[in-house]
């Protein structure tokens, strides 16, 4: 059997062969596909900037006024090369990089962790009432969640940059958890990619007891914090 490195290397030999065979047309189509490529990944990130810092005033003003942050922490990511491809060629779809713009809402994911459910209903409704942006999409989880029993509320946002000669909208999916829900669906990530596991179904009913009583225990949560918010007003 050939080393990992020596495979490697066959590959690489490969590709600079059809390089050199290639018309400097074919070369130069290349190069333009990769770099409009690079440019869109570039325009995502600078897409989870802006809609990180309209996260980011919306927890300082919250906490101003209340004396608590509705924001715990906040995790974002632009999807890597090759889950772009994955995705493009599962869903079907040719790889052209106006597609993956087109096609994909996901490309730029905030995960945004809260510490109550009512903070989370809160914050998107906040982000849903400013004019410069735009919901284009809302998956309720939360109140209809998925058979396994996974909890989130996902916004697909299309938000505004602002490049040096251009003003351009992106998408961003913003997806809202407790710190509840994001433990138990942490979990679920890791369980769901083992393999050769007996009682598997057993175990994905377990998972889903654990979500709802998850859920049971957030909801209490809330309420203790009605309570208390109630009575401090009062």
């Amino acid at each position: 059997m050939k080393e990992k490195s020596e495979l490697t290397g066959t590959r690489v030999d490969r590709g600079i062969k059809l390089l050199r065979e290639m018309s400097e047309e074919g070369k130069a189509e290349i190069l333009l596909g990769v770099e409009a490529f690079v440019t869109l990944l570039m325009q995502y990130r600078c897409a989870i900037r802006e809609m990180e810092t309209k996260l980011n005033v919306l927890n300082e003003e919250f906490s101003l006024r209340h004396e608590r942050n509705p924001i715990d922490s906040i995790e974002s990511r632009v999807k890597d090369p090759s889950s772009i491809i994955e995705k493009m060629n599962r869903k079907g779809h040719e790889l052209t990089v106006e597609n993956i713009e087109a096609k994909l809402n996901d490309v730029a994911g905030i995960r945004v962790i809260c510490s109550f459910v009512g903070d989370i209903y809160y914050l998107a409704s906040m982000l849903s009432a400013q004019d410069d942006l735009e919901v284009l999409k809302v998956k309720d989880y939360i109140k209809h969640p998925k058979k396994n029993g996974y909890r989130s509320l996902h916004l697909i946002i299309q938000i505004p940059i602002f490049l040096s000669d251009q003003k351009k909208y992106m998408r961003v999916e913003v997806q809202f958890r407790t710190i509840a829900m994001d433990f138990w669906a942490s979990l679920d990530h890791k369980l769901k990619y083992k393999k050769n596991i007996k009682n598997a179904d057993l175990i994905v009913e377990e998972l889903r007891k654990c979500a709802d009583i998850i859920s049971t225990v957030d909801n209490r949560m809330q309420e203790i914090r009605d309570m208390i918010e109630k009575g401090e007003s009062e």
